[in-house]
């Protein structure tokens, strides 16, 4: 099992697909990444040798920003928003969509379950 950026990579896929198993590579990304190390992509993980494992390591480490500093870049940008006031900043805040989607349906992914706002059922006096 190759472990590259800090993510085990699965033994059965081909390289061009597990490499998208790591946070901020996608499949033209791996691609690209296959292209400049000269790795063959059909090659499953399970047959990488240690020099070519080594190879796409440094390739991504030296020119890939992906796992923890990605995370912390797209957190940083957030927070910016956030802290500027602007309108997808106080989405975030407010826990809405911030990409103009609509609200009065749907977005329960954002808004989490429903919020039932029904009138409640009025008691009845106790008989004696």
């Amino acid at each position: 099992m190759a472990r590259i950026a800090g993510i085990d990579l699965p033994n059965e896929k081909r390289l061009e697909i597990a490499l998208t198993y790591i946070f901020g590579i996608g499949p033209a990304t791996a691609k690209k990444i296959l292209a400049s190390t000269k790795v063959d992509p059909g090659k499953k993980v399970k047959a990488l040798t240690e020099d070519e494992a080594g190879r796409l390591r440094s390739e991504i480490e030296n020119n890939y920003r992906v796992e923890g500093a990605l995370h912390t870049e797209v957190g940083m940008n957030i927070k910016r928003l956030m802290d500027i006031g602007s309108y997808r900043g106080l989405r975030h805040r407010r826990n809405l969509p911030a990409r103009g989607q609509r609200t009065r349906t749907n977005s329960r992914t954002r808004k989490g379950p429903k919020k039932t706002a029904g009138a409640l059922k009025k008691k009845l006096p106790a008989k004696k």
